[in-house]
């Protein structure tokens, strides 16, 4: 961890309103309302990066604790970004005691394959088989 940045996966120290304004600006959840980051958050397993008393960065996971996990809204700040960040975060999830034995793990990014692949991830291996159901325009975004 760079120094004057700290990891937590402290729940009461995660900063829901800052999860949100990315989240709410971000191309996979643009005008996600706060309540939905509150209710995401709180059925989640989370970590942030924090500095100067302020959130940076954020990831959190999606799971059952016994056979798989989803990866979702890894983000860091623009202005922390090329610190590796992004990286202690997902390998602080990956290594969390909670999240160990489990049999798949699963995330959709669009531009960040080169990232996830240094810390093991690879493309699906049968494509095929993964479906979806996805509501798009589901957070309406104001004028």
């Amino acid at each position: 961890m760079p120094a004057g940045y700290e990891l937590t996966d402290d729940q009461s120290r995660i900063d829901v309103e800052a999860t949100h304004a990315y989240l709410a600006r971000s191309y996979w959840a643009k005008g996600i309302p706060l309540e939905t980051v509150r209710r995401a958050l709180a059925n989640s397993l989370c970590v942030a990066v924090r500095h100067a008393d302020a959130q940076v960065g954020f990831a959190r996971v999606i799971t059952d604790y016994a056979t798989f996990a989803w990866l979702a809204d890894v983000h860091v700040l623009e202005d922390h970004r090329g610190r590796g960040l992004s990286k202690v975060m997902v390998t602080a999830l990956q290594d969390h005691p909670l999240l160990q034995g489990l049999r798949r793990w699963g995330l959709h990014t669009l531009d960040a394959q080169d990232l996830y692949a240094q810390l093991g991830w690879r493309l699906q291996a049968n494509p095929g088989r993964m479906m979806e159901r996805v509501f798009t325009d589901l957070y309406p975004v104001p004028a």
